[in-house]
């Protein structure tokens, strides 16, 4: 028999205040610095809620959770689950977790040089790849073939939309531009520049304010 735990409950963030900042003519909603931004675990909780496909080896009916109905399951038959779940029957040793299909030597590797090669930002296969990569890496890796070189190929992924997204703020900086618009950007990948952007549009408005 196996017995299902609820997903973990989420973080909980510190309540936020936002303020009107203008920066040219138009306006950027801004937290207050006495706040904080959206904390990494928080988006890593997002993504447990991502489907994956795993290979139970137990037989139960299926289960009715707020999320949606799950199973049943059948032992060698394929199902799709939360990542939360997936993790929890992992380390009970009740599944074997299938990868998703882009977290593959090869498709890393052509997803890599596609975002070296390019100067936009290109579509990636997850909004949570990085996170998802993270989470299975760490408690499913005998499950995942090559998996030191899918971490290393997701980190050099990482690394360079990054860099990226550094030259993309700075030249949005010192152009003094009132707004931007980035496509194919995941949530973590925003909160990693979403303090210093706002931290510095604020002193912006303020030089601005008192030269004027």
């Amino acid at each position: 028999m196996v017995s299902f735990v609820t997903a973990r409950p989420a973080p909980q963030a510190a309540g936020t205040v936002c303020s009107a900042v203008p920066v040219g003519r138009k306006f950027l909603n801004t937290h207050t610095k006495k706040q904080t931004d959206m904390d990494p675990s928080e988006v890593e909780f997002l993504a447990e809620k991502e489907m994956v496909k795993i290979i139970p080896n137990f037989s139960l009916d299926k289960v009715f959770l707020i999320g949606g109905d799950l199973g049943p399951f059948n032992p060698g038959l394929p199902i799709d689950v939360p990542v939360w779940l997936a993790l929890n029957l992992k380390q009970r040793q009740k599944c074997r977790i299938i990868p998703p299909e882009w977290m593959d030597v090869e498709k890393l590797e052509e997803m890599r040089d596609l975002e070296r090669k390019e100067d936009m930002f290109t579509p990636v296969p997850s909004p949570y790849y990085m996170e998802l990569t993270k989470l299975l890496l760490n408690h499913a890796s005998d499950n995942i073939p090559k998996a030191d070189e899918i971490r290393t190929l997701v980190k050099d992924i990482w690394d360079t939309r990054i860099a990226k997204l550094r030259l993309s703020a700075d030249s949005f900086i010192s152009q003094q531009e009132a707004y931007a618009k980035l496509d194919n950007l995941t949530l973590m990948e925003i909160n990693t520049i979403r303090a210093f952007l706002l931290d510095t549009l604020n002193c912006m408005y303020k030089l601005r304010s008192n030269v004027q």
